[in-house]
């Protein structure tokens, strides 16, 4: 879509110049920040490849490490891998894979099948059931550092207080790497930003002053552009002409049967956030008190569904059992539920198909049945028996 959405402005000429350009909103806090940093492992900080070897070299001489010129795992990757015995071990900060992930019961499959998980977080949430080490995270108001929003405006961020649990995040990871045999000596966050600025070339003249003094800037901030870029490509394109790629469409891979009719679809509710594990533990939780699933009066008058009735919903991947709600807010043939609470295993059923550039999973086209039931599924009572224990540790 994003492909698409360039190629459109490219077409119109609604680029470099002030109020056009294209935009996507990010789902989440920093994501154009962390992929900047070369969260992709495809890519160095600045979108450069590791398969370039004059930009390895660059980190090589810094970090005197040798680099692997070979892209490594995205999640779906890694979990099959892990699945197969070949990888075994997995430092997570601030994502609960065992909630949010599609298929949960493979994902649950490939943490049990790893030698070492290590869960950082602000909660005890659903993947540090799977944890070996739990460490302590830090909120937004205990942070030092930068947040890079979808204009590439780059913000800086001071703590408020200092971090309850003793330690910031980045020391934590520091310490870790140090115990391993890598020392990461920083005496602060600045240095850090020190680092970022001498290796990646369009962040070469950005410092903690510089912030500071400037209050915020957007990237590229370097010699040729020392106040930032609030507009790019005026003019012409980094490589000159622009590039339009051709972006046809896929169709999906998940079909509806005559086995599984019904298309189901699963989104969000405005009173809770993502997997819900810091809304739930706030009065929000009033506004949604269990996820259900929503159908057409047609679809639930064909199988005898009512309201409140319990009602299976089963996929090519699992079964969970919700409460329905009768909904002319649904189209027929397509049902609809949230995932905000982990008992539910709204991702017991999500298929793991992916988008074929991205892997970003595929939760909005599941095939499934629904029909009346009087039990909660297998994977909800294996869920319901390892509570108490997880409540005591």
């Amino acid at each position: 879509m994003v492909m698409g959405m360039a190629n459109l402005a490219m077409l119109t000429g609604n680029i470099g110049r002030r109020g056009v350009g294209v935009n996507p909103l990010r789902g989440q806090n920093n994501v154009q920040g962390s992929c900047d940093m070369g969260s992709f492992p495809h890519e160095f900080a600045g979108y450069r490849p590791v398969s370039d070897e004059s930009v390895r070299q660059s980190f090589e001489d810094y970090w005197q490490v040798q680099l692997d010129d070979e892209p490594g795992y995205r999640i779906p990757n890694m979990f099959d891998k892990a699945v197969e015995g070949k990888f075994k071990a997995l430092y997570i900060q601030g994502e609960d894979v065992a909630q949010s992930d599609p298929n949960t019961q493979h994902v649950e499959a490939a943490l049990t099948s790893m030698e070492c998980v290590i869960v950082q977080d602000l909660f005890l949430n659903e993947t540090a059931h799977f944890a070996h080490v739990f460490l302590p995270g830090t909120s937004f108001l205990e942070k030092d550092g930068t947040f890079i929003n979808a204009e590439r405006r780059i913000n800086r961020v001071r703590r408020v207080m200092k971090p309850k649990t003793g330690l910031a995040e980045w020391q934590v990871t520091a310490r870790l790497s140090s115990a391993l045999g890598y020392p990461m000596d920083y005496a602060d966050e600045s240095e850090i930003m020190d680092e970022i600025a001498a290796l990646t070339p369009t962040f070469s003249g950005v410092s903690f002053s510089f912030l500071d003094e400037q209050g915020s800037v957007q990237w590229p901030c370097n010699a040729e552009a020392p106040l930032g870029t609030p507009i790019m490509h005026v003019g012409e394109f980094v490589r000159g002409k622009g590039q339009f790629i051709l972006t046809e469409f896929v169709p999906t891979e998940e079909k509806t049967t005559s086995r599984y009719p019904l298309l189901l679809t699963t989104g969000r509710q405005l009173s809770q956030y993502n997997v819900g594990a810091q809304t739930r533990r706030t009065e929000n939780i009033n506004w949604l008190q269990e996820d259900v699933l929503q159908i057409h009066p047609s679809d639930a008058e064909l199988r005898g569904i009512r309201s409140d009735d319990w009602v299976s919903i089963k996929s090519r991947k699992g079964e969970i059992t919700l409460r329905a709600v009768v909904s002319g807010d649904i189209i027929p043939s397509v049902v609809y539920t949230t995932f905000h609470h982990p008992s539910t295993g709204t991702n017991v059923i999500t298929t793991e198909i992916s988008d074929w550039t991205t892997d970003c999973p595929e939760y909005k086209v599941t095939a499934v049945q629904v029909a009346p039931a009087n039990h909660r599924s297998e994977w909800q009572q294996r869920y319901d028996q390892r509570q108490p224990n997880f409540a005591k540790a």
